[in-house]
């Protein structure tokens, strides 16, 4: 993970990636998909915030490569991952923008847990 912090900002549009500090966790119908103490958040201008996390604290094992893809101007291209059931459940920007470099191969989920620790 690096220590340092990215950010971009493209008329009124604003992005920061950064060390998280928090535990999260991915659940999605009782299974733990995903749990880190290390992630990345990334702050986008009218998003909520997301928590990238690395490679290793995923159990991509349980992921399955969708066809699909979207384009976001100020991040890049992303790939998804599906379970059974549960299609495009998390994405990934394998080659991002040079300002958001810090969440390449980190993958996001659309429903995180911060967990008490």
């Amino acid at each position: 993970m690096t220590s340092t912090r990215a950010t971009r900002a493209t008329r009124g549009h604003h992005i920061t990636v950064e060390p998280g500090t928090v535990h999260v966790r991915a659940v999605h119908d009782g299974q733990v998909l995903a749990e880190s103490r290390r992630p990345l958040v990334l702050r986008e201008t009218g998003c909520p915030d997301r928590y990238y996390l690395p490679p290793g604290d995923v159990r991509t094992e349980l992921l399955t490569p969708s066809e699909t893809t979207t384009h976001c101007p100020f991040k890049g291209d992303a790939s998804y991952w599906s379970l059974p059931g549960a299609a495009d459940l998390v994405w990934a920007y394998p080659e991002p923008k040079a300002e958001v470099a810090a969440i390449k191969g980190h993958f996001c989920f659309y429903e995180t847990t911060v967990v008490p620790d």
